[in-house]
């Protein structure tokens, strides 16, 4: 079966008051069996547009992917980030094939 992702771009503009949203996140993530593939890092935006931070998060499957950002957990967090960032956020199905 194949793994979903979410892959998130992020501009934080209030680090502070940002902060409490990534302290809260590994929880949530973990949780439905999510983990930080990729969190900020050096990156080189070859082509098109970027943001200041880039995060992958695997989780066992798509549909688990779905139910975190649906969960009640997740989406009182979102209430402290949305305020202090401008967020990408798309939840794609990995490529499982031999």
């Amino acid at each position: 079966m194949a793994k979903g992702y979410w892959i998130a771009r992020v501009d934080v503009h209030n680090e502070e008051a940002y902060k409490p949203y990534m302290a809260a996140n590994p929880a949530i993530f973990q949780k439905f069996g999510g983990k930080f593939v990729v969190r900020g890092g050096k990156f080189t935006a070859v082509e098109g547009q970027s943001r200041s931070r880039n995060v992958v998060i695997e989780f066992p499957d798509y549909e688990t992917a779905l139910a975190c950002y649906r969960s009640p957990e997740y989406q009182a967090n979102i209430k402290v980030r949305q305020p202090n960032s401008i967020a990408d956020l798309i939840i794609i199905e990995g490529h499982d094939a031999p």
